[in-house]
């Protein structure tokens, strides 16, 4: 069949097609631009396709966003309808993974952390996709990957509550409410943003079935979803899988707690913003290391690395990329000759708050106060057990330390009455989980100067042996 026509477009080869659209390449003859158009036969459409069509240039006229597909221009003729959109240069998500069959989880949480900020401004406007899929997320390189969310054919102007009934979606994808032909809301999202992470992560969705029957049994018996053998995935990585992944929606993670969770940290995300940020702070570091304040530069030091290791593994200039590493290596080497010397009672000599205890003096009195409470010494003993990690350089038996602490002493917090005791450990509390927060930015950075040292290594060895 002969490729339609468009009077201002030159269309150029066949990108894909479905039942019943195909997508061009075309270029926009005055402008010279390179674009998609979606081409949908007309005499094909049922009434259900008619709506999805309308309601998906609706929506794309109103959403503008870095990672959703942006729409230029809606045409038609007598044969067809076109939806002329931006070109995505790099195929789909779903050939990335065929091309690869499974992705670190560095690679998984750059692409996830992308989708999780179009997420944030679908929800901003009341929209759910309800057709999340590996096929429906575009990549485009500029030159940095990046992802766009597309085709919001099922797209649905839905608000936080509210329920639907019409089946929509792709099977492997949609969340057990949809195809059981229960209600379903914009939660459905999160089931497939889930199995998403999960075909990145190993390969293939939690559900892969030969068939439709095969998949509604597995789904209709709520057959468990086990992470493969021979796999390691991060703490932060499998605690969002499991929560992303529960049949029940009542028990799903909600919008917030996905937004704010630990493994997608959307407050560091990359973008020029947050690296001028990194500088600012980094400015800040140095001035305090010069006034001596070194508690203070040891923190600002750890809080600008949360925002350049994002920045710099997603950063696709190499020379960039290797300038930024080496800076970062400067800047985690002074924080840890910092944390070295802050030992013991020294940790906070320079505390800035006139009058106030040292953190040293904190433990010490309300560890004193904690003996008619087993709960409280244990987390507490914990905590310092952690704290003598960090002074070893053991950042990873320490941050487990601190937070196995924080996890027993926060609960506590919520029951202990008004009094010197609570206002203490309020204090130990803010103390620990601001040097947790310190150490996670340092293991960032480490582990990613020791995956570029490991990639140099291979890159060498492979020259020796050619």
């Amino acid at each position: 069949m002969a490729a339609p026509k468009i009077t201002d477009y030159d269309m150029l080869e066949k990108l894909g097609s479905g039942s019943y659209a195909t997508v061009h390449r075309c270029q926009k003859k005055d402008t010279k631009e390179i674009l998609a158009v979606k081409c949908v036969e007309k005499k094909q459409l049922t009434k259900s396709s008619v709506d999805n069509i309308v309601t998906e240039i609706r929506l794309l006229k109103r959403l503008k966003h870095r990672h959703i597909v942006e729409m230029h221009d809606f045409l038609y003729d007598d044969k067809n309808i076109y939806i002329v959109m931006e070109y995505c240069n790099s195929g789909s998500l779903s050939a990335f993974i065929k091309r690869r069959n499974v992705l670190p989880e560095t690679t998984c949480r750059f692409f996830l952390r992308q989708l999780a900020l179009a997420l944030e401004y679908m929800r901003s406007n009341n929209v759910s996709h309800f057709d999340l899929k590996p096929q429906n997320l575009l990549l485009t390189k500029t030159p940095q990957v990046v992802l766009k969310v597309a085709d919001f054919g099922f797209a649905q102007h839905i608000e936080l509550g509210q329920e639907n009934t019409t089946i929509r979606g792709s099977p492997l994808y949609m969340a057990p409410e949809i195809l059981l032909r229960n209600c379903y809301d914009c939660k459905a999202d999160l089931w497939s943003i889930g199995v998403i992470l999960y075909e990145c992560l190993f390969g293939k969705a939690p559900y892969s079935s030969k068939s439709l029957p095969e998949l509604l049994e597995k789904i209709q018996k709520l057959q468990r979803i086990d992470i493969p053998r021979n796999t390691r995935i991060s703490p932060e990585c499998e605690d969002l899988l499991s929560r992303l992944l529960q049949h029940d929606r009542d028990k799903r993670i909600d919008f917030k707690d996905f937004f704010q969770h630990d493994f997608l940290d959307l407050r560091h995300a990359p973008c020029e913003e947050n690296f001028q940020r990194a500088l600012e702070i980094v400015r800040e570091a140095v001035e305090a290391d010069n006034r001596g304040e070194l508690d203070q530069a040891y923190h600002l030091y750890c809080e600008s690395l949360q925002f350049f290791v994002p920045y710099i593994q997603a950063e696709q200039d190499v020379a960039k990329k290797q300038a930024l590493r080496g800076r970062v290596r400067t800047y985690m080497q002074r924080a840890e000759e910092i944390q070295h010397a802050l030992s013991g009672e020294k940790t906070s000599v320079q505390n800035p708050v006139q009058n106030a205890l040292t953190p040293r003096l904190v433990y010490q009195q309300l560890y004193s106060l904690s003996h008619s409470s087993p709960a409280l010494k244990n987390s507490l003993e914990i905590g310092r057990q952690g704290e003598l990690y960090v002074h070893e350089g053991n950042y990873k038996a320490a941050l487990e330390g601190l937070k196995s602490s924080l996890g027993g002493l926060v609960p506590l917090l919520g029951q202990e009455p008004k009094g010197q005791r609570r206002d203490l450990l309020h204090q130990q509390i803010q103390t620990w989980m601001r040097e947790a927060e310190s150490l996670k930015s340092l293991l960032s950075a480490q582990n990613m100067q020791e995956s570029s040292e490991s990639q140099n290594a291979n890159t060498q060895s492979h020259c020796c042996i050619q």
